[in-house]
């Protein structure tokens, strides 16, 4: 998952900036991709902890 979080946020970027967007935006759209994708990481992990515990 931590390798999938910057390549969401990426991609977040460029839409928001093909969709016309600013740069300053565009990197708010990515910076909440990236939080929310290690949020999901997270419990996920708690998740899984869980069952293996």
């Amino acid at each position: 998952m931590i390798v999938v979080a910057p390549l969401a946020a990426v991609q977040v970027g460029k839409l928001a900036r093909l969709d016309g967007a600013t740069s300053p935006a565009a990197l708010t759209r990515a910076a909440t991709t990236i939080g929310a994708v290690i949020n999901l990481a997270t419990a996920m992990a708690g998740t899984l902890a869980a069952f293996l515990t």
